[in-house]
């Protein structure tokens, strides 16, 4: 099996020791991303622009996506991001599913983190 990886420079990478995807088997593994932003609505646009991109490098899209987590801080904070989330997807939602949880800094709010078809 060949795998393929795919890193897009952010800070964590060298850091921590992991790229923003990988390819292997058929599918797209695309890391838990983070956006920039001062709220959770900011943060999840930008998590999914750099997921977008990520899956773009890998010859693929976000109408490929079989299986999204969420992650966030707040739980209460992720309705503000469903019209995101089904705009996104729109006619191709994936399986789900959102956990309640801390993330890497208290900044963040959101963590979003995808599988898809290559």
């Amino acid at each position: 099996m060949t795998i393929k990886r795919i890193k897009s420079g952010g800070e964590f990478e060298e850091k921590i020791g992991y790229c923003r995807a990988v390819i292997a088997g058929g599918f797209v593994h695309v890391a838990g991303t983070v956006g920039q932003g001062d709220d959770v609505v900011s943060q999840c646009r930008s998590a999914l622009e750099t997921i977008t991109s990520a899956l773009i490098k890998a010859g693929s899209d976000m109408s490929k996506v079989v299986r999204v987590n969420y992650y966030l801080p707040d739980a209460t904070e992720f309705e503000a991001c469903w019209s995101i989330l089904a705009e996104t997807f729109g006619a191709n939602p994936p399986a789900a599913t959102m956990i309640e949880c801390g993330l890497i800094d208290p900044k963040y709010r959101i963590e979003i983190e995808v599988t898809a078809l290559a």
